[in-house]
């Protein structure tokens, strides 16, 4: 038996790690239903494509074997497609991690990252992990507001964090105001441009441009929304090669698989595919937005694929929600991101389209 040794402070994790509140992910199942329609993740209705599902399957044979460490084969896919050069691209396990990257490689203990009011929640959660503090900046009407962002700027500031399409909003930034937004910032602060659903904002190029004429400037992309490789989780991030050479420095040399890399470069390159989920995507967002706006439900304009329906207060929005899952319906609620009065409701096919307008229409007494 060891000897008795005297009780000391106990085990402390690092200054942060307390002050994260977990994650909460989207509901994806009702007691007692099994035709559940979920509409509370941004999943791509349609599924991933089947050449990139058949590049899977076909990864099983090599599972023995390590994957290479530089993700050259998917980087030049990326690359090719988007016409981006490959050595300015790093991949993560989903774009989190490539946020990760940034927040650890460039904020510390002291340091301040903004972000905003309705902001995706990864953002604070990444700066705590990092030890640095998460300055929140007001919205206006759920945009954000560039010179609140600038206002907020301080000697400490290290990275300002920007989804754009916004999430949960759906909302977006002008190019124009991001030019003036990047070019405002002090040299030393980097912007975080999150284009998770860059690919439904008809000719937006996810802020591809501003990296290639701003030097402060990362921009974020997933394969989890479009492509429909969320349960795979790869993401991946465009920045100048001097901060690309940093992020690879905290980067695990295998953090993706043989079997992820191969079916992400198979989904970037079936770019008809690509094409038929936002073309389809953009329809029925349309028809959606417009359907509720007419019963009386607030809905700004969507760049992404979800709408965010506002209700006359939160316990409308809550008793709509209960409508919804009575049917077998599951939307996101947002009340954690200060929009108690909202739900957020993926784009799904013409038919989950139609069950969440008759659904409502029902609950509002339009029908």
């Amino acid at each position: 038996m060891p000897e008795d040794r005297p009780i000391t402070d106990p085990i402390r994790p690092q200054p942060g790690i307390m002050e994260i509140a977990l994650y909460v992910s989207g509901e994806s199942k009702l007691a007692g239903r099994t035709d559940v329609l979920k509409l509370s993740s941004n999943e791509n209705p349609y599924g991933a494509s089947p050449k990139a599902q058949a590049a899977f399957a076909a990864a099983a044979g090599n599972l023995h074997r390590y994957p290479n460490t530089d993700h050259a084969g998917l980087r030049a896919a990326i690359g090719e497609i988007h016409g981006l050069d490959p050595d300015r691209i790093i991949c993560g396990v989903g774009s989190d991690e490539v946020l990760q990257f940034i927040t650890q490689s460039y904020a510390g203990p002291g340091d301040e990252v903004i972000t905003t009011e309705h902001g995706f929640s990864m953002y604070p959660i990444l700066a705590h992990a990092a030890g640095a503090v998460p300055v929140e900046v007001k919205e206006v009407e759920r945009r954000i507001d560039v010179d609140a962002i600038l206002s907020a700027v301080t000697e400490r500031t290290r990275i300002v964090f920007i989804a754009n399409p916004a999430n949960p909003t759906g909302t977006m930034v002008a190019e124009a105001d991001l030019h003036r937004l990047v070019a405002g910032l002090p040299g030393d602060v980097i912007l975080v441009l999150d284009g998770a659903y860059a690919e439904f904002a008809e000719g937006f190029d996810g802020g591809a441009s501003l990296v290639d004429t701003y030097p402060n400037v990362v921009m974020t992309r997933t394969f989890s929304k479009i492509h429909g490789l969320g349960g795979l989780r790869i993401g991946w991030g465009y920045a100048q090669r001097s901060i690309i050479d940093v992020l690879n420095r905290v980067r695990q040399p295998f953090n993706l698989s043989v079997a992820q890399m191969e079916a992400a470069e198979a989904a970037v390159r079936d770019v008809s595919f690509t094409r038929f989920c936002a073309t389809e995507n953009a329809k029925w967002r349309d028809h959606l937005r417009q359907a509720l706006v007419q019963m009386g439900i607030g809905c700004d304009e969507s760049f992404a694929n979800f709408i965010l329906a506002r209700f006359a207060s939160a316990e409308e929005a809550d008793a709509a929600d209960l409508a919804l899952k009575a049917e077998g319906i599951l939307v996101r609620k947002v009340a954690g991101y200060k929009l108690p009065n909202c739900l957020r409701i993926t784009i799904g096919d013409e038919d989950a389209c139609r069950r969440i307008i008759g659904v409502l229409a029902t609950f509002k007494g339009v029908r």
